[in-house]
């Protein structure tokens, strides 16, 4: 006789992670900037190194003069623009650099607007000036559109939590044994392509629609033997996620109970709509078809698929053989 149950919501970002010793970000791990914030992030690298290397070309380029002060402004807002560039494309919450870039987007239009008020006073000419304040508002409003789009993606309040738990009838120990065998979980977790382990980092890779993949690494942050293991996304992963499964002797003997909490973020973009795919609209219910096939497996020893189980195509190499459905013997 086994319980199973699943939940979907979201949870408050003030609220403990699972894995966590009382900190918080179990889910936090590293968002990528998109085409845009990238392409943002290399054209502030080459513009700030046009500025630093060549500050009396881009003075002239705009219509300032070339004197020795607006050489040493024009090379400290090229320092800028680099470190926003680089802090945009390596860091692990770009938004925050974006909006960084937002603010050097406002000095610049300070800067030039001095200078095109300089120019009136003195009757020369101001199409260079106003032209370069025409290209600074266009760049402004894609760093604006690229900034949201980070912030909402790094908000920790988008974190989905799903939870699933059932009874299976095997030691705690056996259980903990093989799902500790991260490699082997898509033998019962079909959303999951594959998962590799090297050097104490797993490396997590979903197939989505149209052979879009996401991917993701995860490192164990805590470990009790035949109790539990906790785990989160680190460095640059597509998904934000953390997770811990939990092993603990059933009432009367009748084997063991395992349940699973999974957070993950839905990323921004094609990656997020993928993974949307993929999951559907009940993570939780996905959750609980894992467990129910892990049971199978542990139970049986194969994992048992009806002509109707949603689930999807999958390598032949992967499917155990497959048998008519048998009772479970008695415990």
């Amino acid at each position: 006789m086994s319980t199973q149950n699943s939940q979907q919501q979201f949870r408050d970002p003030q609220a403990r992670q699972p894995g966590d010793q009382g900190e918080r970000g179990g889910a936090r791990g590293a968002v990528r900037p998109d085409a845009l914030g990238s392409a943002l992030g290399w054209f502030g690298i080459g513009l700030g190194a046009t500025e630093l290397g060549a500050p009396d070309l881009v003075a002239r380029a705009i219509g300032a003069d070339d004197s020795a002060v607006s050489r040493t402004l024009t090379r400290i807002f090229g320092g800028h623009k680099i470190a926003g560039g680089v802090g945009v494309l390596g860091s692990e919450q770009p938004g925050r650099w974006l909006w960084g870039r937002v603010a050097g987007d406002l000095l610049d239009l300070s800067a030039l607007a001095l200078v095109a008020a300089r120019r009136r006073v003195t009757g020369a000419g101001l199409a260079r000036p106003l032209l370069a304040v025409g290209s600074v508002v266009g760049v402004t409003v894609l760093d604006v559109i690229a900034a949201r789009r980070h912030s909402r993606a790094e908000a920790p309040g988008h974190l989905v939590h799903a939870r699933s738990s059932t009874t299976i009838r095997r030691a705690p120990q056996d259980l903990y044994r093989r799902w500790h065998d991260f490699e082997s979980l898509p033998t019962f977790m079909y959303h999951l392509d594959s998962v590799r382990t090297t050097d104490g980092t797993s490396h997590w890779k979903i197939r989505g629609p149209a052979g879009r993949k996401i991917k993701w690494d995860a490192r164990i942050v805590e470990d009790r033997p035949d109790e539990l293991i906790a785990w989160r996304s680190v460095g640059r992963s597509d998904v934000r996620n953390a997770g811990t499964v939990r092993f603990r002797p059933a009432p009367g003997g009748r084997g063991t109970e395992v349940q699973v909490d999974l957070e993950y973020q839905p990323p921004a973009g094609a990656a997020g709509v993928a993974l949307a795919k993929v999951l559907g609209e009940e993570p939780g219910q996905l959750l609980a078809e894992d467990l129910r096939r892990f049971k199978q497996l542990m139970e049986t020893g194969e994992v048992v698929r009806s002509e109707a189980s949603p689930t999807g195509s999958r390598p032949a190499s992967r499917l155990l053989r497959q048998h008519p459905a048998r009772p479970l013997g008695r415990a």
